[in-house]
């Protein structure tokens, strides 16, 4: 096992370390006491005493028995008490709190890795598990549930800091991000709380977007935060920020669009989910089916489907050039039918199902064999308006029928399922309008790993787009036209319309506070 993927162990260069403490003395002055809780090497311990001296204390914490003793060695002769210690169970409060050191200052470097790699690796150095990030149902089981082990790392040292104390910390962008949600949506804001970009793979050989995180220990109703472009306090900056009960990239932009956080009386819903690519995908090739395996099977037209993916949506090609096999209408779906209507389909599944049987997501846990995830009728709906969620442009195409089937999307695409041409050519109009892209774009932070979620997506007020914009008028065309009585629809009509005006009241109310609360901060 690689102890440098084992511990996140990725050691801060000597010149990095030097930049971030002076950095750091700008915006706290001389400390009482500098912590180092991950210390490696002691780059930081090192940086701090050439900045402040013998004018304060240092102490590190190591788990790794080897640095503790070189570390130890190199640093001896500046005064400085390395300690091993493993960070999880450390009492944090009872050393961060002491109080000959009221103004303690906790830097350093904590590892890069994520609880699900140290999980593959079989590693034990994880802290305890809990939902700290109280997350429910599918999304506990899934992605969401992965955390930076940094992320908890400093909520805990920020938990146990006093209020004169700070932190400055090197990590991933969007691990100080989540930190700073973290205490946003429960507790509130962290005062003077900075983010500094830095170049991850000049100082570390990573291909990632990290940052100094910087904050101190004492609460504020201000929730929110300055990213600057580079580690300096004369770079250019943006604001991001916890604003009407959600995380927005861009405060200013935000702010002067805010008017579009409606919600939308459309489900964005995602594409199709089956974790076996080789085998449930297909390219035409000579008139056969060709999987991933690169074999050429024989399968009944009746479960193929057009298929488009991410590479397709964020590259504006609405022609499939792939098929995929459906096994189901819905979700829970037996599936055992296919043995009768299609057996050259069933016998395929059974030639492969070692593969498909051990898939290791729990969501195929005590469901129908050959199961698959984002399926409904919405998923049969003969046009789409659809976007990749992983690309950073906010991407929106109309999706025709292929041959008369109605194209499918993977799970890392979202979708609208659409009745007419007319509907989704229109849908994708006032989604790829001005103001829906500019609202859009002060939602997305670009150095997520799938910027663009059905939770920014669903935000977006199409009634309010279709008002600036000047097409009211063929949106409610296009909403009345779904099946129903005339009555039935247009009381549909008036709840969205009433659920959109109770959203926009509550978040006027919300935004009201928050302008209040910010008058109320001094200067």
């Amino acid at each position: 096992m690689s102890k440098q993927k084992e511990f996140g162990d990725f050691q801060t260069p000597s010149a990095l370390a030097k930049e971030v403490v002076a950095l750091v003395a700008e915006l706290f002055a001389l400390p009482d006491l500098v912590v180092e809780p991950t210390v490696g090497l002691g780059a930081f311990l090192r940086a701090s005493h050439g900045k402040w001296g013998s004018a304060c204390g240092y102490e590190g914490y190591e788990i790794n028995h080897d640095y503790v003793h070189s570390t130890s060695q190199r640093l001896s002769d500046l005064g400085v008490r390395i300690y091993q210690q493993d960070f999880f169970p450390a009492d944090w409060h009872r050393i961060l709190r002491k109080e000959n050191s009221p103004r303690v200052l906790v830097l350093g470097n904590p590892p890069w890795v994520t609880n699900s790699v140290q999980g593959i690796l079989g590693s034990n150095n994880l802290p305890k598990k809990t939902n700290f990030q109280r997350l429910r149902g599918f999304d506990a089981k899934t992605g969401k549930s992965n955390f930076d082990i940094a992320e908890w790392m400093l909520i805990r040292l920020i938990d146990a800091l006093p209020e004169s104390g700070a932190i400055a910390m090197l990590c991933k962008t969007m691990t100080a991000r989540k930190v700073l949600r973290h205490f946003w949506k429960t507790v509130g804001g962290l005062e003077s709380s900075k983010l500094f970009r830095i170049d991850a793979k000049v100082n570390f050989d990573v291909s990632v977007d990290a940052c100094l995180f910087f904050a101190t220990g004492k609460r504020t109703e201000d929730r929110v935060a300055r990213i600057y472009s580079k580690l300096n306090l004369a770079s250019r900056f943006t604001e991001f920020g916890w604003i009407d009960r959600n995380l927005v990239s861009d405060v200013a932009a935000y702010r002067k669009f805010r008017e579009l956080d409606g919600g939308s009386p459309y489900t964005w819903r995602s594409g199709l989910k089956h974790d076996a690519s080789n085998v449930m995908e297909f390219s035409r090739r000579n008139g056969c089916f060709v999987n991933g395996l690169d074999e050429a099977v024989e399968l009944e037209e009746e479960f193929l489907y057009p298929l488009l993916k991410s590479s397709d949506l964020g590259n504006r090609r609405a022609t499939p050039r792939k098929v995929v096999l459906v096994t189901q209408r819905h979700t829970g779906d037996d599936t055992s039918s296919i043995r009768d209507t299609a057996p050259k389909t069933w016998r395929y599944l059974e030639n492969h199902s070692k593969k498909l049987d051990s898939r290791k997501s729990s969501i195929y846990q005590n469901r129908p064999r050959f199961s698959m995830f984002g399926i409904g009728e919405y998923s049969f709906a003969p046009w789409k308006v659809a976007i990749s969620g992983l690309y950073k442009s906010f991407t929106f195409i109309v999706i025709p029928p292929e041959n008369g089937r109605p194209v499918m999307v993977d799970d890392t695409c979202y979708s609208i399922p659409c009745k007419s041409g007319k509907e989704a050519r229109l849908l994708c109009d006032l989604f790829n309008s001005k103001p829906a892209q500019s609202f859009l774009w002060s939602l997305v932070f670009e150095d997520s790993k799938r910027p663009i979620t059905v939770d920014i997506l669903r935000r977006l007020s199409l009634v309010n787009v279709a008002k600036i914009v000047g097409r009211m008028d063929e949106l409610i065309e296009c909403m009345l036209s779904e099946s129903g009585s005339p009555e039935d629809r247009q009381k549909q009509l008036s709840l969205v319309m009433e659920k959109e005006t109770a959203y926009q009241t509550a978040n006027s109310r919300d935004h009201a506070h928050s302008h209040e609360l910010r008058n109320r901060e001094p200067s």
